[in-house]
Parts: structure tokens; C-alpha cells; sequence
């Protein structure tokens, strides 16, 4: 006689092995999106904080002529690049990318002079020897996040910018202030908002624009809700790949219209 052989031991193996493999798959799926980046920000900036004071007038004769265009970015980290993956994601670099996307025609050079650490007095003994040397038509200077940072007296932090600027104008380039950045080291120190006004003033008293990097940034927080994580590197300090690139692309749009600006307009931005 033929032993008859239950079926449903079977059936049941076969259906525990297919919930195991939809179990495994769906834990599979689960891993793979959770190790998915997330999606970048969108890179927005408040009106106000984009457009320059003054028009960039060394830098609309270079365009307009077909001429290069030479930028030497001089500041402390943040010009260097502290916080980014690699050289090519610094501000200075990506904004050389931005800069020849709007004026593809042009040749465009943006070097980068950041060092870390530094301070205004720093930067001025180095001003002749790699910057000024250059002969650029357009200077950025990023200054002032290190006097917070290190409590360093005002009296003398205004006293070395302005000698720094007038330098820069004497040699005929535009020139160009980044006041520091909006994060947390920065915010808790006590000169943090006396130095962006500082530099705010200091801009209009020399005629020279100011990129307002600390605005930009209070914008990202406090407008577009970003966690500091977004745009900041771990140590709540130095930006980030993604931020370096929204504020290059920012500043190229801002000196983009500044270089670009009709006579009208450029008087009618001007301070009474």
C-alpha cells in the first residue's frame, strides 16, 4: 500500500518561505532608502541681501570689453575651504563655475587666498604679495568671523579693515566684504552683531560693497527652517558642501547685476 503523505506541511513551507523573502525585500527596500542622501535644499537668499550697493565698476569695464575678469577671494576658513569635501567645492571655486555659466564668452579666474585661522591683520601683511600682485580687477574679502570668535577688541579690528580697504581701493579694484557666518560659535559670542554692523558700516563709509553672508545664511534658518546640519559642518562652525555652493551661487548672481547694472539704476542705488 501506498503511504499517503499530508500535503500541508508543504504548502505551509512553501508559504513561510515566500512571507521570508517579501520580509527580506521589504527590509532590503528599507535599508536601501534609508541609506539614500537626502534631498538638497533649495538654495534661496532674501532680495535685500543680493544685490550690491554699489556698482562694480573695474569689473563692468572688463565685461563689457570682452576682457578677462581676475578675482582673488582673501579671507580666514571659510575662503579656504574648511568644512568641504574637496578644493572644488570651496565658495572661490564654485563661484568661478557660476561666474563663467552667466558670461560664457569671457575668461574668468577666481583665486583663492584663504588661510585659516586668520585675522584682518593677518590678511593685510599678505595683501601685497598675493593679492595685489595679482592685479585683480575684483577683490572679495571675507573678514571678521576670527576677531569674534577670539573676543579681539573692536577698536582695533575696524582700525585694521579700514587700512586694509583703503589698500585694495588705492590699487583700483572693486572691492568686495563677506561679514562672518550665521552659526551657533558664532552667535554666542558678544561681538557677533557688532561686527556685521561694523562691516555694514564700514562698506557704505568706504563705498565699497557687502556681501551679507550672515543674512543669507539667517534666512536659510530662520525663513526656510533649515536644521543647522544642512548647511553646517559638525563642528556648528564651517559651512558645508551644499552651502558653499548656494552662497557662490548667490554672490555670482549678486555680482553678476552689479557689473551688469544700467548708470540709472546704479544712482538710484546709490545713499543720498
Amino acid at each position: 500500500m501506498t503511504a499517503f503523505v499530508c500535503p500541508f506541511p508543504i504548502r505551509t513551507s512553501l508559504l513561510t518561505a515566500a512571507l521570508l523573502a517579501a520580509t527580506a525585500m521589504q527590509g532590503h527596500a528599507a535599508d536601501k532608502q534609508a541609506g539614500s542622501p537626502p534631498a538638497q535644499p533649495a538654495c534661496t537668499a532674501p532680495d535685500d541681501a543680493t544685490r550690491m550697493m554699489y556698482p562694480l565698476v573695474r569689473t563692468a569695464r572688463k565685461l563689457a570689453a570682452g576682457e578677462s575678469l581676475k578675482i582673488v577671494a582673501i579671507g580666514s576658513s571659510s575662503t579656504a575651504g574648511a568644512g568641504a569635501s574637496g578644493p572644488d567645492k570651496t565658495y572661490p571655486a564654485r563661484l568661478a563655475v557660476e561666474l563663467q555659466a552667466r558670461f560664457p564668452a569671457q575668461r574668468i579666474s577666481v583665486i583663492n587666498r584663504g588661510v585659516n585661522g586668520e585675522e584682518a591683520k593677518d590678511m593685510i601683511a599678505r595683501i601685497e604679495g598675493e593679492v595685489l600682485s595679482e592685479e585683480p580687477d575684483l577683490i572679495l574679502w571675507q573678514v571678521g568671523a576670527n576677531a569674534v570668535l577670539r573676543d579681539s577688541p573692536m577698536p582695533a579690528v575696524h582700525s585694521d579693515i579700514l587700512h586694509g580697504l583703503r589698500r585694495m581701493k588705492a590699487a583700483g579694484a572693486d572691492v568686495v566684504l563677506i561679514d562672518p557666518q550665521f552659526a551657533p560659535k558664532v552667535l554666542a559670542k558678544k561681538h557677533a552683531a557688532a561686527m556685521v554692523q561694523l562691516l555694514e558700516t564700514m562698506a557704505k563709509a568706504e563705498h565699497v560693497d557687502l556681501f551679507e553672508r550672515f543674512k543669507v545664511m539667517r534666512h536659510w534658518r530662520q525663513v526656510g527652517k533649515l536644521p543647522f546640519e544642512a548647511f553646517l559642518s559638525p563642528d556648528e562652525l564651517h559651512m558645508n558642501d551644499w552651502s558653499y555652493d548656494c552662497i557662490a551661487k548667490v554672490m555670482a548672481g549678486a555680482i553678476a547685476e552689479a557689473a551688469t547694472r544700467s548708470a540709472m539704476t546704479a544712482r538710484a542705488a546709490a545713499p543720498r
